[in-house]
């Protein structure tokens, strides 16, 4: 995909954020409509908290040309320069160019590949690494290349540098870790460019690390979930993305809260790669604003 096809384009989804105060939207709403702009969705927010406005919005040329978006986004910024906005500019037409990286549990990568297939997800799934050869069957059946990078304690630094170059030649916007069952090292995260999604088998912040529907199991509860989240430093601790959760009790077997999990890991995951790949996430600190 080149650059300039990336820059010009007729759909556009705009994010931004700014510190809250009277006339934002109508100053944005303005210089839109002023530049031939049709506004198909509109979503905002103010977070009292942080004493931040959010926004997203949709739209596309009047006359069915296209938006230089460089240049859009330069006049954009300096008109609106009194409200100190931080801005993106996506051409909605463009897939978001994605790496996947999962281990022995393939629920949730099967289930993402299916929807790109259909074309049912807005993404371009360029690679899936894995630490084991399962999923390469099904991957190269889907034509995406497949990277086995096996990891020990020995292994494991460089490795991460092999990843890392899979996400980098692939020009990577998104890495999503679908059941990959590593810790990524602060060494890798730190030189990340690429947002990474995880899905966590818990509804987050409890039952951290390995076998939380055990956990769970063994302290008695009565719901189990899954969370997908950003991925950072702080293991299991990203802004929160996507959760859903399912009622269980006191005769549900850890397999069974397993195979129940399995389904909602599947779907919460889903879920937040769509909202994700559609521009529905803005971050406001530790949290997330998703409009939905």
């Amino acid at each position: 995909m080149s650059r300039e096809f990336k820059m010009r384009a007729e759909k556009v989804i705009l994010q931004f954020s700014c510190p809250d105060k009277p006339g934002i939207l109508a100053a944005v709403t303005q210089f839109l409509s002023k530049n031939d702009a049709f506004m198909t969705e509109v979503s905002s927010f103010s977070a009292n908290d942080t004493n931040r406005f959010f926004n997203r919005i949709a739209f596309q040329k009047n006359d069915s040309k296209v938006f230089d978006l460089e240049d859009f986004e330069s006049r954009f910024l300096k008109d609106l320069k009194e409200f100190d906005i931080d801005c993106n500019f996506y051409n909605a037409e463009v897939p978001c160019r994605t790496v996947i990286a999962v281990s022995k549990y393939s629920h949730c990568l099967n289930d993402i590949i299916h929807r790109w297939e259909i074309d049912a997800l807005p993404i371009d799934i360029k690679a899936i690494v894995s630490n084991h050869d399962d999923a390469r069957s099904f991957s190269e059946w889907n034509k995406i290349p497949y990277h086995y990078l096996p990891v020990s304690a020995e292994t494991k630094k460089d490795q991460e540098k092999l990843f890392k170059d899979v996400i980098k030649d692939n020009n990577a916007e998104l890495v999503i870790l679908a059941r990959y069952m590593q810790i990524l090292s602060p060494e890798f995260l730190s030189g990340l460019t690429s947002d990474c999604i995880n899905i966590h088998h818990s509804f987050l912040p409890g039952f951290k690390g390995a076998k939380p529907y055990h956990q769970a199991h063994e302290r008695g509860v009565k719901i189990i979930g899954a969370t997908a989240h950003y991925v950072t430093d702080d293991l299991d601790e990203g802004p929160i993305i996507e959760q859903d959760i399912r009622r269980v009790d006191h005769s549900t077997s850890p397999e069974s809260m397993q195979q129940s999990g399995y389904d909602i890991e599947s779907s919460v995951l889903l879920r937040a790669v769509r909202l994700y790949s559609e521009r529905r996430i803005m971050l406001n600190g530790i949290k997330t604003v998703v409009f939905n």
